[in-house]
């Protein structure tokens, strides 16, 4: 077969020496970025303060966890930071030129319906606000309007209009190279935290002794390697896993950018960082939060961990004003790493003669603002959501066998022109653009792991599916390709 260029594209060729731009802070603020979020909040804050477990044991467990979450992204982030390229690139010398851009899009569907789904959501603090400006501005009156009361999809026009609003605002930020990206990410990571130590601040300042005294109390250190403890370790340490797996897989489309191997492993530990230093601020502010509702004789059931909860309660305007705009941004930046990124470069592999930075970003945006729409009407009420999380049960064996390709069978060596010509001679070709032996891998691991997702009497390994799936198609791979 003649040479084709169709697998070429400026997006996905090795990135230039000098556009590595990524150090040891950027990383620590990507790291910063994926645990800054309102899931994350409050499950860090109800693993210590609500479930009945031991704090060491919670500690423990989320640093093993992001032990095991460090050695999974510098074995896949080297690749990519050596030879500059993203995960879709890479995923051709394991599944085949033709098949990794199928496999590599199974990534961006995820990534595109998630991206809708949390777009709507991040909607939903500009609905407040718009609320809030409004009820300050032009009266409560005005919003019970009848144009504000009118429908469509489940949504109002305060609704839709916060919706494309987000998506606008998305767009203009997201399509704008790496190098926007990064200072974005960056700017986001220390604004939430700056955020997080002046609330920090502020509560204690008023509260010391009642914070750090329920803080004392609330934290549970007795007989921490009692064999009691084993079970718990083990789901804190899945639970705090799975909550980072969805970002490994495609973890090379960020190392590419990074200047050093060695920048890429201190700036990964900066993950174990972020996690104490998280840790830390969520559960004093849960507590702290918990003790200024009492003075103020706010009665609560149990103790909120949920920010928005919190805000609720404390109705106070300005208050709220300020805690949107710091999940504002720190919602956009997780969307931005887990969810668009990903499916941006998914999408340039599909097609990538005619797609680029802005008209990839138009198709994720269009397919968002579909999804978004119909999410609260529509997709949320069909458990389509079983479905996605059925097609992340591969990502576990597609890590694997990338990982096993790499350094066990093609020992670290990489032909990059092969990489980018679709012909018969080329080593990445396999049987027309398929290599079976993956495909075989790929499957017998996606059982294992969307069994164990799905097997009611396996709940208690649900957690691990990810790295069992992982683990199984990384065994057989090697196996077959062992000469």
């Amino acid at each position: 077969m003649s040479q084709n260029i169709e697998l070429k594209n400026f997006e996905l060729a090795a990135v230039n020496p000098s556009n590595k731009t990524w150090g040891i802070s950027d990383l620590f603020c990507f790291w910063a970025n994926n645990i800054q979020t309102v899931v994350g909040f409050s499950l860090i804050a109800s693993l210590y303060l609500i479930y009945d477990l031991n704090s060491g044991v919670v500690l423990l467990g989320s640093l093993i966890a992001s032990m095991l979450i460090y050695i999974f992204v510098n074995l896949i982030g080297h690749p990519s930071q050596k030879h500059g390229m993203p995960m879709p690139v890479m995923l051709r010398m394991s599944m085949g030129l033709s098949g990794a851009k199928y496999i590599a899009l199974l990534r961006a569907l995820v990534g595109i319906f998630m991206f809708g789904v949390q777009t709507f959501f991040i909607s939903k603090s500009i609905v407040y606000l718009i609320r809030i400006f409004i009820h300050f501005n032009l009266g409560n009156q005005v919003l019970e309007g009848d144009i504000f009361l009118t429908f469509f999809l489940g949504l109002n026009i305060i609704d839709w209009i916060s919706l494309v609003l987000t998506f606008y605002i998305q767009y203009l930020i997201f399509t704008n190279g790496q190098r926007f990206n990064k200072s974005f990410l960056k700017f986001s990571a220390l604004f939430v935290y700056i955020g997080l130590l002046i609330f920090f601040i502020i509560i204690i300042s008023e509260n010391f002794n009642e914070v750090f005294q329920s803080l004392k109390l609330s934290s549970n250190t007795n007989n921490m390697i009692a064999k009691s403890n084993i079970v718990p370790l083990v789901g804190v340490t899945g639970t705090v896993f799975a909550y980072f797996s969805i970002i490994i897989i495609n973890f090379g489309d960020f190392s590419r950018y990074v200047k050093t191997s060695e920048d890429l492993k201190l700036g990964n530990f900066s993950l174990l960082l972020n996690m104490v230093l998280f840790s830390f601020l969520s559960t004093t502010l849960v507590i702290g939060a918990d003790i200024v509702l009492n003075k103020n004789l706010i009665g609560v059931d149990q103790l909120l961990t949920k920010p928005l909860d919190i805000i609720g309660k404390l109705d106070n305007t300005y208050l709220t004003v300020v805690a949107l705009i710091f999940i504002l941004f720190s919602s956009v930046s997780t969307n931005l790493i887990t969810n668009y990124v990903p499916s941006q470069n998914a999408f340039i592999n599909f097609i990538p003669k005619n797609l680029d930075l802005k008209s990839a970003g138009m198709l994720i945006f269009l397919f968002g603002l579909i999804i978004a729409g119909l999410w609260p009407s529509i997709l949320s009420q069909i458990g389509i959501i079983y479905i996605i999380n059925s097609i992340t049960s591969l990502f576990g064996p597609i890590f694997g066998i990338m990982i096993a390709d790499y350094y066990l069978i093609k020992k670290e060596t990489v032909n990059h022109k092969d990489l980018f010509y679709f012909r018969e001679n080329n080593i990445y070709h396999y049987s027309n653009g398929w290599n079976y032996k993956a495909l075989y891998s790929m499957l017998i691991g996606f059982i294992f792991s969307f069994s164990i997702l799905w097997n009611y009497s396996l709940a208690d390994m649900k957690s691990f599916s990810w790295i069992i799936g992982f683990f199984i198609s990384y065994i057989i791979y090697y196996f077959l390709n062992k000469e």
